[in-house]
């Protein structure tokens, strides 16, 4: 370990100390070489390529599902973004991600990011990571940014899946919104956008609240099933109404909170108070992850 220009180098090559003609690399590179490293290992792994594709596979059974036996009308009662699906196939995401955020996407966030210390710890490859000198702290962020990444990675397969079903079987072309106004097509698209990020930042709080646990635990499938866990225990608090003073501070609560977009002007209020209350959750847990880790004695 040595110092270049006020930051942290780590040297490649063999040894203790540097070698003559050795490479020094500075701290941000070294990071994100540790982050490649980890994303890559990640999408290698058969059981996550296998949750990406039954998440991608989700809005295609709903669109046959929807071309078959036609939405439902506002007289069954039906959620009108579910209407509005065989006049426009862009409506389709928004009716896959409101279906798959209540569980399947929570599901795949908790596996990898409950596996991401735990998982190292159960296999004794933990203490062999944390011998290498890029530190607990790097080391923990590195895990959290690979969690944020299949978050991302995760919703974007649905909404690419729904918007090519979408396109395939229904007609698409300028978006009546829920408020009454039309917008253009590419406009429908940029929201569309709009709606993965938030849906992304909204998993990532929880990819931070099951690390969390993986720095409490040495068996993976134990933080994987308290962070599923906890999802369903504080979805059903959320249906409660006596309960409905706490419900703006439960982290599910938000995540169904994009359908400000299908309003004209985009109503961002609801979506600000969800995006608040996600920093929250990421901070929180985030901290009780790192003062776990840093204070945690690696045995294995």
């Amino acid at each position: 370990m040595s110092t270049v220009s006020g930051q942290e180098a780590v040297y490649v090559g063999t040894g203790a100390a540097p070698l003559p003609g050795a490479r020094a690399v500075g701290a941000p590179r070294a990071w994100l070489r540790l982050l490649g490293s980890e994303v890559g290992l990640t999408f290698r792994r058969p059981r996550n390529i296998a949750m990406l594709a039954v998440l991608a596979l989700v809005p295609v059974l709903i669109g046959v599902a929807l071309r078959t036996f036609g939405g439902p009308g506002e007289a069954e009662g039906g959620p009108s973004v579910f209407g509005q699906v065989t006049g426009n196939g862009l409506f389709l995401t928004f009716a896959a991600l409101s279906i798959l955020v209540q569980l399947l996407l929570p599901v795949a966030v908790a596996v990898v990011a409950g596996d991401s210390v735990a998982g190292e710890a159960g296999l004794g490859t933990l203490r062999y990571l944390l011998a290498a000198p890029a530190g607990r702290t790097r080391l923990l962020g590195v895990k959290y940014a690979n969690a944020v990444v299949f978050c991302l990675a995760a919703v974007t397969a649905v909404a690419l899946s729904s918007l090519l079903v979408g396109v395939l079987l229904f007609p698409a072309g300028p978006i009546t919104l829920l408020s009454g106004g039309t917008i253009p097509l590419l406009d429908g698209v940029l929201r569309i956008g709009v709606v993965v990020l938030y849906v992304t930042v909204g998993m990532a709080a929880l990819a931070a609240v099951a690390l969390a646990f993986s720095t409490m635990t040495e068996v993976a499938v134990g933080a994987i099933a308290s962070t599923v866990g906890l999802v369903v225990v504080v979805q059903v608090l959320g249906v409660i109404p006596q309960l409905s003073v706490f419900q703006p501070y439960l982290l599910t609560h938000w995540w169904n909170g994009f359908d400000g977009v299908l309003r004209d002007p985009m109503a961002t209020g609801e979506m600000g108070q969800g995006l608040l209350v996600f920093a929250a959750y990421i901070a929180v847990f985030g901290s009780i992850a790192w003062a776990r880790f840093t204070g945690k004695d690696i045995t294995c």
